[in-house]
């Protein structure tokens, strides 16, 4: 990794960072040679990425011939604005985040056992609503649909959390995003450290 101070090599952080996004993009390459990306509910369980689809499409004829993919999720975090420094030159505003990419092998699913787990583990981190019905082998969606699961291979993660800027400056972003109080501010003052 390029920038050193925004690496992310702690594992709970990087395992945090996957348990809280919702949505992972996922690339694989496509029959005309181009990238294909496609974005995915996914769930993290036991070192791999797991996420559901229909039997057939573009995405399983891809994981098909190549089995090589790529997986990334990011966490947006506040976003810094001109408000901040009215003198700040426009290149210093920008959005702050953490993000994960995962290379990896994917492969469909067809032990029934893991498949089942899998996605009882999408159910779990995705469902809001208590009381749901646990799938087991005979659900019937669970004929009607392919788990794939991401090997992961290498991962990588980072954040722009400041950390190019002077303690002092740091101070002063805190402080500006405590009092701005916008969806994210909190949780981003919260991380620059």
């Amino acid at each position: 990794m390029r920038r050193k101070k925004e690496e992310i090599t702690d594992d709970a952080a990087i395992s945090a960072i996957l348990r809280k996004a919702r949505v992972g993009r996922l690339a694989t390459l496509g029959a005309d040679g181009y990238p294909y990306i496609v974005p995915v509910n996914y769930v993290y369980l036991g070192e791999s990425i797991y996420f559901h689809c229909a039997r057939e499409g573009e995405k399983l004829d891809n994981i098909r011939r190549h089995a090589r993919v790529c997986f990334e999720v990011d966490a947006p975090l506040a976003y810094l604005d001109t408000g901040y420094d009215k003198e700040m030159p426009p290149c210093e505003v920008g959005q702050f985040y953490q993000c994960v990419v995962i290379r990896g092998r994917a492969e469909i699913v067809e032990d029934i056992a893991e498949k089942v787990g899998a996605l009882n583990a999408l159910m779990a981190s995705h469902e809001e609503v208590e009381g749901y019905s646990a799938i087991t082998a005979e659900t019937r969606a669970v004929a009607l649909c392919t788990v794939v699961a991401v090997r992961v291979e290498r991962i990588s993660a980072k954040a722009n959390l400041a950390q190019k800027r002077s303690s002092a400056e740091k101070e002063k972003i805190r402080a500006y995003l405590e009092q701005r109080g916008l969806t994210g501010d909190a949780e981003t003052a919260a991380l620059i450290r």
